[in-house]
């Protein structure tokens, strides 16, 4: 998958939760694309300072802040060309503890940001959504599922504002911040064990390359409505704790069989597998080789559209405990 760079050429774009995984690396990889300015707004103070000081650029400029400010939002967009809204709480069982947080982060900021938006008239807003917006059955998923409502409908009473408004919906990414794979890491640097919720839940993965990619060309080729959804692979989270101790135990001065992987149930609000897309949003899709574009405008006698079955990752192509260790491998080389 690929952008054209000249769509971002001499803009001014703002990146919301810009020091998270996701949002440094829409930030690292806007740099390379002549923009005029990136603007980053987190209230996570220390994860600025260290992201600005990484990155060392005269275009990037830090906004202390918080999504559920509005004022704040209102200085931070101003002249703004496009937003990439990826700030978020997104960790299940948090979110499942402490709901109205959650809807107060999710859902409340992203009409925020809307709002900022449309008075501003930016020309693009992407939403930064999950897996878990489909067919939602925890807190976090039903609150970025109402995310990505308020994001699409925003398309409809925006007036005769130019904005156009898009989500893009992710897989598990790999490594980032808080997943699965720097815990399991962690677990193995203490000899284990290493827990497993379910030996036959899976997930969705993506690389950060792979999803910043998707991220950036969604920005460019966003119709009003669109929900662009990547085509990934899934694995067992049984198999990734397996390879992952095959590759790391050494690492840490252990055997593999020197560590246990030990099956202690599901935590809150997780679900035995993930779904990208339902049955019925498949009716209103195409294929687009490398990802799925949903629009609920998209007549019926579009091209390339897609087979009524949903996408869920226990149906999705599953990688083998060799493509796992490839995939860890490939991450620790260009970490």
């Amino acid at each position: 998958m690929t952008f054209n760079n000249e769509f971002y050429k001499d803009k001014i774009i703002l990146v919301t939760g810009g020091a998270g995984s996701i949002g440094a690396a829409i930030v690292r990889k806007l740099l390379d694309c002549d923009v005029e300015t990136i603007r980053i707004l987190d209230n996570n103070e220390t994860g600025l300072y260290y992201l600005e000081n990484s990155l060392r650029s005269n275009l990037v400029r830090t906004f202390v802040g918080d999504v559920r400010d509005p004022k704040r939002l209102k200085r931070a967009i101003e002249d703004v060309g496009v937003v990439f809204h990826a700030a978020a709480l997104k960790h299940v069982p948090l979110c499942e503890y402490n709901p109205f947080e959650a809807v107060q982060t999710n859902v409340v900021s992203t009409q925020n940001v809307i709002d900022a938006a449309i008075n501003e008239e930016v020309e693009k807003m992407i939403l930064v959504s999950s897996d878990k917006a489909a067919n939602a059955r925890n807190v976090m998923g039903a609150t970025k599922l109402l995310a990505e409502r308020l994001t699409i409908s925003a398309n409809f009473y925006k007036g005769n504002r130019r904005t156009i408004f898009s989500c893009v919906r992710f897989g598990n990414v790999l490594a980032s911040r808080g997943s699965v794979i720097p815990y399991f890491e962690s677990q193995i640097a203490r000899g284990g064990p290493v827990t497993v919720t379910d030996p036959e839940m899976t997930r969705f993965i993506m690389s950060l390359d792979e999803s910043i990619d998707l991220v950036l060309s969604a920005g460019q080729m966003a119709a009003e409505g669109d929900i662009f959804i990547f085509k990934m692979p899934s694995l067992r989270i049984f198999d990734l704790a397996k390879a992952m101790a095959e590759e790391c135990a050494s690492r840490h001065g252990y055997r593999p069989e020197d560590i246990e992987i030990r099956i202690v149930g599901k935590r809150p609000g997780e679900k035995m597998y993930e779904e990208l897309m339902t049955a019925e949003e498949a009716e209103h899709a195409i294929d687009q080789d490398t990802m799925f574009v949903l629009n609920e405008n998209y007549p019926e006698s579009s091209a390339k559209r897609v087979e009524s079955s949903a996408y869920t990752s226990s149906l999705a192509r599953q990688l083998s405990i060799d493509e796992i260790k490839d995939l860890i491998r490939g991450h620790w080389n260009t970490t």
